[in-house]
């Protein structure tokens, strides 16, 4: 009987005790609730505590930075383009007490906190224009959706540590339509610059084919100038020459006409042999055949008297 009732006393004394000891650990914060009302100051430092049992229970709460993922939201930025946002944020529980009283429990946090932030996303979206969103300002709008957030979550006892947006994109049906924009302008802005090309292209092929027609005339006509130059300077020489001693000009005159008429191959002359083209053959000083005239066919007197000297 006595065993029995010994018995008895030490599992209630085990229950009571078990019941009289909580323990907080590294990741969670705790809160004493006797009759539903907070006692004490939160418990934030791991370890093991004492409690009053069947009067006062324990709530914990996470002490670790949360996460909150929001489903894909549609709003339409300043430039009147609907957009597909896809965004998250990084909170904790900053004040246990208050939490517990405003929200109770990280789902209930949740739900608030995603109102509130797809409530920032849609007004910060909606004062931005779709460029700065994707690349010119997309941190600084990350920064004031967190700080709005942060501002209005502080009520609930939850500190704000991070927002992000994953993706920022137009709809498919957008996207392809603006695609096919920027193609249809990518191509004009091309055959554009096809047009200045060619256009460039014949005026510096007519530019050159001008300068070209102009410098062979020139080259043509001081080529002829040159060349008439010469010829009247040959022409004054052999005036000179011809003046100076008439009869070696006569001379030289036909040694040139044998050395052109008599080349070696087929060459045939149907001439006389009294013709005065051969007068330097019969006779050194050239005088003239009989019945052939003073003339020999090349211009030049035939009467050589210096010759005849020699």
């Amino acid at each position: 009987m006595r065993s029995g009732i010994l018995a008895i006393l030490l599992v209630v004394v085990a229950v009571v005790g078990y019941l009289s000891v909580y323990v907080v650990n590294p990741t969670q914060q705790a809160l004493v609730l006797q009759f539903g009302k907070i006692i004490e100051q939160p418990k934030t430092e791991s370890g093991l505590y004492f409690k009053i049992p069947f009067v006062q229970n324990v709530v914990y709460l996470d002490k670790r930075i949360l996460n909150l993922n929001m489903p894909p939201l549609e709003p339409i930025s300043s430039d009147k383009k609907r957009l597909i946002v896809d965004a998250f944020a990084r909170y904790k529980i900053s004040d246990p007490v208050l939490f517990y009283q405003r929200v109770q429990n990280v789902l209930t946090a949740n739900r608030r906190l995603s109102t509130l932030l797809q409530s920032s996303l849609r007004s910060e979206v909606g004062r931005t224009s779709f460029v700065a969103l994707v690349r010119d300002d997309r941190s600084g709008v990350m920064e004031n959706i967190r700080r709005d957030v942060s501002a209005n979550a502080e009520e609930l006892g939850i500190e704000v540590i991070d927002v992000k947006i994953r993706r920022a994109d137009l709809p498919d049906a957008n996207s392809q339509a603006i695609y096919a924009r920027m193609q249809t302008e990518r191509q004009r802005e091309a055959t554009e610059i096809r047009a200045q090309g060619e256009e460039q292209s014949r005026r510096i092929k007519s530019r050159a084919d001008r300068d070209a027609t102009v410098l062979v005339a020139e080259a043509k006509r001081d080529s002829e100038i040159i060349r008439g130059d010469g010829d009247a300077e040959r022409n004054k020489i052999f005036a000179e020459a011809f003046g100076a001693d008439p009869d070696f000009f006569a001379f030289y005159r036909s040694m040139q006409a044998y050395e052109a008429g008599l080349q070696s191959g087929d060459t045939s002359l149907v001439l006389s042999p009294d013709s005065s083209f051969f007068r330097f053959f019969k006779d050194p000083a050239g005088a003239a055949l009989p019945g052939s005239g003073d003339d020999d066919g090349t211009g030049v007197s035939t009467r050589s008297p210096s010759l005849a000297a020699q």
